[in-house]
């Protein structure tokens, strides 16, 4: 399984000329790494202009941070699976942290966006995590029962499960790579629960939390995770870069 480094620019940057530049910069670094899918989870309005672009089909992917759970219709300020799918997005951030606490996203939402993004042949990128002083087991196997509920094992592998505590995003603590290591065997513990070892094996599990270039690779050996997922540091193209070139001989 190919590594996974996953960029999530969030509401950045603020103008088409800047997000240019980093894209272009993110272009040529993945070159370099053919065994590392990098993955540019870009805002909507710039995604078009990087799918014109070559390079995605050497090593580079773009991803849409959140989708509708409808294909179309009267959802104004919407974007649908399709939509993304139709500016060659192939992966979709669907139930963050911070949508689920900032706009309210439920378990009932992050299911049936999950299965839209399915329907429109995109991969989603499923976030899971515990908030400070909740039990990660509890809350990660909830949340995991509910995103997954009514998806067959045979899409199991075309589902990223990322685990983000959401007390190490930013300056908080970090998560230490045992503590990942610990969630990442507790994730395909649940996930041959509900299906079985064989389609837990073929579901990536990725890390997020407070990743740099001094933790990245430690992350990526010790937890066994198949990638990461960065926010911040993303928008460093130097920064990132040298994230993804010390995971690349891993």
């Amino acid at each position: 399984m190919k590594k996974i480094i996953i960029a999530n620019w969030k509401m950045n940057p603020g103008t088409l000329i800047e997000a240019k530049e980093l894209f272009d910069s993110l272009k040529e670094i993945s070159r370099e790494f053919r065994e590392t899918e990098i993955i540019i989870c870009a805002p909507f309005v710039w995604l078009e202009n990087f799918s014109s672009q070559g390079g995605l089909k050497r090593g580079l992917s773009l991803g849409g941070q959140n989708c509708h759970w409808e294909s179309h219709g009267a959802f104004t300020g919407e974007i649908s699976a399709s939509m993304l799918a139709d500016l060659k997005a192939g992966y979709v951030i669907i139930g963050h942290s911070e949508r689920r606490q900032y706009l309210g996203e439920n378990d009932l939402i992050i299911n049936a966006k999950i299965k839209a993004a399915l329907k429109a042949k995109i991969k989603p990128i499923v976030c899971v995590g515990e908030r400070q002083n909740e039990e990660m087991h509890l809350v990660v196997e909830d949340q995991i029962r509910s995103a997954l509920n009514g998806i067959p094992a045979a899409q199991l592998k075309e589902i990223v499960i990322a685990y983000e505590p959401v007390w190490a995003i930013g300056p908080g603590d970090p998560c230490s790579p045992d503590n990942a290591l610990s969630a990442n065997l507790f994730i395909k513990k649940v996930l041959t629960k509900l299906y079985n070892r064989a389609g837990a094996e073929k579901t990536a599990i990725v890390y997020g939390g407070s990743v740099d270039r001094k933790n990245a690779a430690d992350y990526l050996s010790r937890s066994q995770m198949a990638g990461l997922l960065i926010g911040g540091a993303s928008l460093d193209a130097q920064e990132f870069g040298e994230i993804i070139k010390s995971v690349g001989n891993i």
